[in-house]
């Protein structure tokens, strides 16, 4: 029997409440195996793994080699690309096999996403528990899903014939996509919870969704950085190559190239980008403060601006000490955490979802 009680912190029905909770947990289960996900694939990046699985094989793909005939095979699949030619010429087998379970874990996380998400939401369908508004955005991110299995594949293809990497404007395009999913199911699941304070002003709300923009598009920049290796140059702050602009940032043509294929000028637009997100975020805390003083909304814009300041810290550590992988690695995770708490905060200015 359908239970007919409200929930005071919610005043929706107590059945509705329930199963929100429940597809909440699920959603942000899935949100933590994404950023796993994401960390694995920049440790992928890092150590110039991404190569060593040269096919697509979405279902048979799951199960590794074997013995060591399937192993042999393997590497000998990899030992046809240029990046074994050129850079890792006798590479032994016990070399191969470390950069082959990278990406293999990474691949075995995105297919593990795929049923983590899939099979919970085949549920909560058939059995009722999902309400009518939220469905067709279940559907979406699933599709958006298979669309990023695709470009994962896109841009592993990219480096297995006339390049030793992958291309960067396909590496930055895969990474931004993936933070895309991971906002959206935040999102998602962040809106289904219960909220303390009602929605903030318009200019709040607008204002809270600029700021994920804005760090959706410094991932973006950094996932360039990433993919033409900028961060191993220019390694001083706050001058770069001893200037606070430095010169030879159009030095190909045509200009727009340079935005992305000129090492120089990536990192610099990616230097850029930080203090606009620092900038933006200090600007955000003081205008909620001022608009929704002693509320929800005011508290996250503080923590948001704070989190942004560690993040700036952690860039600048990580380009000084030239890019270890653990700070690399701390410099993801927190980029991720940064976009997450950016969407929450523009989720809560916004309240609750109506029941539909």
């Amino acid at each position: 029997m359908t239970r007919t009680s409200f929930s005071p912190s919610l005043s929706i029905p107590a059945d509705v409440a329930d199963n929100r909770r429940l597809v909440r947990i699920w959603l942000y289960v899935v949100v933590a195996t994404l950023f796993a996900l994401v960390l694995v694939g920049g440790a992928t990046r890092l150590t110039e793994s991404g190569l060593s699985i040269t096919e697509w094989k979405p279902i048979h793909g799951v199960i590794p080699p074997l013995n060591d005939a399937e192993w042999q095979e393997e590497f000998a699949k990899y030992q046809q690309i240029p990046q074994y030619r050129e850079l890792n010429q006798g590479m032994t087998l016990d070399e191969f096999k470390v950069i082959f379970w990278w990406e293999w874990v990474h691949r075995l996380l995105a297919r593990g996403v795929g049923v983590i998400f899939a099979l919970p939401m085949i549920f909560f369908w058939v059995t009722g528990r999902l309400e009518p508004a939220l469905k067709p955005k279940l559907v979406g991110l699933f599709l958006l899903g298979g669309l990023q299995g695709a470009l994962g594949w896109w841009m592993v293809a990219s480096g297995l014939v006339d390049r030793t990497d992958v291309s960067q404007y396909r590496l930055a395009a895969h990474l931004t996509l993936a933070c895309i999913i991971f906002t959206a199911v935040l999102v998602v699941a962040r809106g289904l919870a219960p909220h303390s304070t009602g929605p903030a002003s318009r200019a709040t709300q607008r204002f809270a969704g600029w700021l994920v923009v804005a760090v959706l598009v410094q991932i973006y920049l950094g996932g360039l950085v990433a993919g033409l290796n900028a961060g191993f140059t220019y390694n001083t702050w706050p001058l770069m190559d001893g200037a606070i602009v430095p010169g030879g940032l159009f030095t190909q043509s045509p200009a727009w190239v340079n935005f992305f294929e000129n090492p120089k000028t990536v990192q610099f637009m990616h230097r850029l980008g930080a203090y606009v997100v620092l900038a933006l975020t200090l600007w955000n805390a003081i205008m909620v403060c001022r608009a929704e003083p002693r509320t929800t909304h005011a508290n996250r814009s503080i923590v948001l601006a704070c989190l942004v300041i560690v993040q700036a810290a952690i860039g600048i550590t990580t380009l000084l000490l030239v890019v270890p992988i653990d700070w690399a690695l701390l410099h993801q995770a927190v980029a991720l955490i940064v976009l997450g708490f950016a969407a929450a905060h523009w989720r809560g200015t916004k309240g609750e979802y109506p029941v539909s």
